[in-house]
């Protein structure tokens, strides 16, 4: 009876461990900072009721995404920007298909320390006196004669950040350069610090770190080119195009070969369904929910390139015409 008792314990034991150390599907992910808390909360929730996958999402920057995606490391690359021509060679050359799915908007945030008191608000002339390399302004004072006579300290996001080719393309101009003598990081959190701390320090990056950290920034109102008016970072003023030119659409792209995975069709519906709801809910700015049916839709074909073919081709795509917010 003892060793019938032990084999049954023993039987137990091995579909047990067969159950419970089933090996999960894995679907990898990587690529922006920015694009990360959507795309982390999204997989959260979908291994919440999909158990059988683990779903695990990296932070290389939108370009180190890129690198990895294009080179068939990766089954999603988060990115903060639309893929550059450089990128689309390479994945071509390595035979990698994917989709562009735009997910949310973003608004970046200049940010300044609560203990700075006299940075009210910037004009996009100031931004690029700021922070472009060629000439920039070294103190407050260079900026505007009442402000103080301190040395700027400039935070950006890493050059390989989809949130630095944004900044520079809008506010420096193309094939320009955040100043060298700026602290660079891929982590937002340091930029966030190092802001923080020094009341003559200023800084960008997304808006979604500026809500997790409105203790102990704040953000600055920036003047709308068109209107002259000085405008804050805020969905309404994003959606309704008004916060210009430091709004821009997040994206992710889905490696076509990686549908065939179990479980990557499923998550990437899963991430059009609760786009809405979680983009906000990490603090970025959703689409509009017809929207997210429309990109659900147009998923479905499995079509390589971006929804942007598809207004060429004369199907319908709102999301602001496309991307832009001007």
């Amino acid at each position: 009876m003892k060793n019938l008792l032990k084999i049954s314990g023993l039987t137990l034991l091995f579909f047990t461990m067969v159950f419970c150390g089933q090996k999960k599907e894995n679907i990898v992910i990587d690529g922006s900072s920015t694009v990360y808390p959507i795309t982390q909360a999204v997989a959260e929730e979908f291994m919440k009721i999909n158990k059988n996958y683990n779903v695990t999402v990296g932070i290389s920057g939108t370009g180190g995404g890129f690198k990895k995606f294009c080179a068939g490391e990766t089954d999603i690359s988060d990115a903060s920007r639309e893929i550059k021509k450089t990128e689309m060679d390479k994945c071509k050359e390595n035979n990698i298909e994917y989709i562009e799915l735009p997910v949310a908007y973003d608004a970046l945030s200049i940010v300044v320390s609560h203990n700075n008191d006299f940075v009210d608000v910037l004009s996009v002339k100031e931004l690029n006196l700021i922070f472009r390399q060629k000439d920039p302004a070294k103190k407050w004072k260079d900026v505007r004669p009442n402000w103080p006579d301190k040395p700027i300290k400039i935070f950006s996001p890493g050059q390989d950040s989809g949130t630095y080719d944004y900044f520079v393309e809008v506010i420096l101009g193309k094939d320009e350069k955040v100043r060298p003598d700026a602290s660079f990081s891929e982590d937002d959190n340091v930029l966030v610090k190092g802001v923080s701390e020094d009341p003559y320090a200023i800084g960008f990056f997304g808006v979604a770190y500026y809500e997790e950290n409105k203790s102990k920034l704040k953000a600055v109102p920036i003047i709308n080119p068109k209107t002259n008016k000085p405008v804050e970072p805020t969905l309404e003023n994003v959606r309704n195009q008004t916060y210009v030119p430091l709004s821009r659409p997040l994206f992710i792209y889905v490696k076509k070969a990686s549908l065939k995975k179990p479980g990557v069709k499923e998550f990437v519906n899963f991430y059009l369904d609760k786009g809405e709801e979680l983009s906000k809910a990490v603090g970025y700015i959703p689409f509009m929910k017809e929207d997210y049916k429309v990109l659900k839709d147009y998923f479905a074909k499995e079509k390589h390139g971006s929804p942007k073919n598809e207004k060429h081709a004369g199907e319908f795509f709102s999301i602001k015409d496309l991307y832009s917010v001007e």
